[in-house]
């Protein structure tokens, strides 16, 4: 591989650039966010159904235990792994709301979840180890990979896994030099889980050749399973409640956020849950390269805990539900299809090749045609990435239902 070469401009480094820069692409979903933006300036009313970011902030009890912390001055530097209180607050909600006890020293807390991943990845990953994501995936798990110099392999997924690892994949895909695999249930951009079942299979596969498991759980407080109406994946997946991997033991390491269910995506604020032998290096590495979390995020996130704010939570979640629950039906009555029913998280990935165009060229077109801003497949693999669309339903029901107004508009126009 050629290393990068930089311009001669006096105010830039001179030399070249690092070579893992070239395995690293910018997030295209951010250049439809932008090209809208510029729309939104000159006067369009453009919907966004194109960003993972929940349209609700923090609930009033946290941001009122910021103020109240921001003027007490506790802004100082905390622990490396994360104020206690923080951790026992954490370990006590895998404890009631999943039956799963943890040790408070396995939760390390982290500047967002992917400050976590660029941690999980540090710790275990030398040059040139490759490790199995599936395809299509979150493109910032495979950069977390390329950036430690090791080599993201993908295990292309469809339909008939709901896009989702399976034991049989990673089997297949397991060569000399994998090293472990980084999997997401509930998933960006598809919003489908792995079936419990499956997921036990899958980290038995691992433990069995002796690999890590880093199982990235983001989404799994916005677990939703089948419908009002009953509709959703066939099998034993055919359930409601969501189940944390950590019920398969304490030798895998699981990533997670304040930002999803907890709405608090600037806060960069995150979580780990580690075996107890990788806590020390985490430590180290957190202590050089973060110092520490945002002491204000940690103080104001303890108030995520109490009652009345989880009692908020449980609503949005329901909000976010019922959008689902609209907009699934919706677009399949307009011919665009979704081979998987999403059970989770906030996306719907949707199949438009029906309509002629290409991902990238229906969403082009739908933007400047009909002020839906809504991203292509093409940021999350190689796998038949210009069939598929990403639709985030995190935005408010009357916006869904003025988008789908304008894509069926916009559909009528094309030849199915």
């Amino acid at each position: 591989m050629e290393r990068t070469e930089t311009g001669s401009h006096p105010s830039g480094p001179r030399g070249p650039l690092a070579r893992r820069l070239a395995a690293i692409r910018p997030f295209e979903v951010m250049e439809f966010v932008k090209r809208a933006e510029a729309r939104i300036a000159a006067g369009r009313p453009v919907i966004q159904l194109s960003i993972g970011e929940p349209d609700f902030t923090a609930p009033e009890p946290v941001l009122e235990r910021l103020a109240r912390i921001a003027r007490e001055g506790r802004t100082g530097y905390t622990p490396a792994l994360g104020i206690w209180p923080l951790r026992e607050a954490l370990a006590a909600r895998y404890r009631d709301r999943y039956g799963v006890a943890v040790d408070p020293s396995r939760i390390v807390i982290t500047a967002g979840a992917s400050a976590a991943l660029m941690l999980a990845c540090l710790t275990l990953i030398d040059p040139g180890d490759e490790v199995l994501l599936t395809d299509p995936s979150y493109p910032c798990n495979r950069h977390f990979i390329a950036a430690v110099d090791g080599l993201p392999v993908s295990a292309p997924v469809g339909p008939a896994s709901r896009f989702q690892m399976t034991e049989a994949a990673l089997i297949a895909q397991w060569g000399p030099k994998v090293r472990g695999t980084l999997l997401a249930t509930p998933a960006n951009p598809t919003g489908t889980s792995i079936p419990f079942d499956e997921l036990g299979r899958i980290v038995s596969a691992v433990r069995d050749r002796g690999g890590f498991a880093i199982v990235d759980e983001i989404y799994l407080d916005l677990f939703y399973g089948v419908d009002s109406a009953g509709h959703g994946p066939a099998g034993p997946h055919d359930v409601t409640d969501a189940r944390t991997a950590l019920e398969f033991g304490d030798d895998l390491v699981i990533t997670s956020s304040f930002s999803k269910y907890f709405s608090m995506t600037g806060w960069r604020l995150g979580w780990m849950v580690l075996p107890p032998v990788l806590v020390p290096a985490v430590e180290k590495l957190a202590q050089n390269l973060f110092i520490c979390p945002s002491a204000l995020a940690q103080q104001a996130a303890l108030a995520c805990f109490e009652p009345a704010t989880l009692a908020i939570y449980e609503q949005r979640k329901a909000a976010f539900r019922a959008r689902r629950d609209y907009l699934v039906p919706a677009l399949d009555a307009l011919g665009v299809a979704i081979p998987a029913f999403p059970d989770g998280a906030f996306y719907v990935y949707a199949d438009c090749s029906a309509f002629g165009l290409s991902s990238t060229d229906f969403a082009l077109r739908l933007l400047d045609e009909a002020d839906v801003c809504l991203v292509p497949g093409t940021d999350f693999g190689r796998a038949d990435p210009e069939r598929y669309l990403r639709i985030s339903y995190a935005t408010a029901m009357e916006q869904l239902v003025e988008a789908v107004a304008r894509i069926g508009r916009f559909t009528e126009g094309l030849e199915p």
